[in-house]
């Protein structure tokens, strides 16, 4: 009898469930333990799998194959399987940009959990729109996924007395934008906003899924249509997941402001 490795931890038995094969049995087991972080330090390799689960290589290796496909891990010949890199949506500057069109380019599946649709009052929100303080305002909050991954949590306040018809709107995959265009027949075309890094509350890191070492990006926007403020908007995105881009020319070249206002307040506008 071969000798025994007293340090060797204990196989984990798959159910082998009746009408589920065992290779993706052992994926969904990997895609649980993924969930839970724990291969966030190492993504143990085909031989390693085989013997913590006491399947055979070719069992792995269907499993992997699926996890592969899915942009959860990478792996080349020759070398063994690891996280894949989370995909970075990269948003131009100087242009009035979509978070919805973005991901769409790049080729990453959009989806949105709906945490509040209403109409409520907000004085903070309705300052920064030229607003009296009392005025209605719909309000919507979305937690924004990218390929099934949080990339931010978004939220955005509008007037009620043009955006009321928004709260029919199934807003878990469909841009704000083009819902606000079909439905209340306004176009966005103009506003500003400010980027900076911040660090994130501990509910913010839960619903982002990342940790105190991971800073995020706060956006926020007054986007108006032909100079009328229509959309305060504040974006906190995922710092590992985003950044920005700006094009220059010897021509032309760009201008960046680094000393943005405290208050983005819309200027020049007044109550309306």
């Amino acid at each position: 009898m071969p000798p025994t490795n007293p340090d060797k931890a204990p196989a984990r038995p798959l159910p082998r469930e009746a009408g589920a094969t065992l290779w993706r049995q052992l994926q969904a087991d990997l895609r649980r333990r993924l969930r839970e972080g724990e291969f966030a330090e190492h993504f143990p390799g085909e031989l390693e799998l085989r013997d913590d689960y006491g399947v055979s290589r070719h069992t792995v290796r269907e499993a992997l194959r699926g996890l592969r496909e899915d942009g959860v891990v990478t792996a080349s010949r020759g070398r063994p399987a690891k996280l894949a890199e989370p995909a970075e949506i990269t948003q131009p500057l100087g242009a009035l940009y979509s978070l919805f069109e973005s991901v769409e380019a790049a080729e990453q599946r959009q989806r949105s959990i709906v945490r509040r649709l209403d109409v409520r009052a907000d004085a903070h929100a309705a300052v920064r729109l030229g607003l009296e303080e009392s005025t209605p305002l719909v309000y919507l909050e979305r937690l924004r996924l990218a390929d099934e991954q949080p990339l931010a949590l978004d939220c955005a306040w509008l007037p009620a007395s043009i955006a009321l018809p928004l709260l029919d709107a199934d807003f878990s995959h469909t841009s704000l934008y083009e819902e606000l265009s079909t439905r209340c027949g306004v176009r966005l075309t103009d506003g500003h906003e400010q980027i900076r890094a911040v660090v994130p509350t501990p509910a913010q890191q839960r619903l982002l899924e990342i940790g105190p070492e991971i800073a995020a990006m706060r956006v926020d926007r007054v986007g108006a249509a032909n100079g009328m403020p229509l959309e305060w908007r504040m974006s906190l995105i995922r710092g590992d997941r985003f950044s920005v881009l700006a094009s220059f020319s010897a021509r032309s070249g760009y201008t960046v402001d680094l000393a943005a206002p405290k208050d983005l307040s819309y200027a020049g506008q007044g109550t309306r």
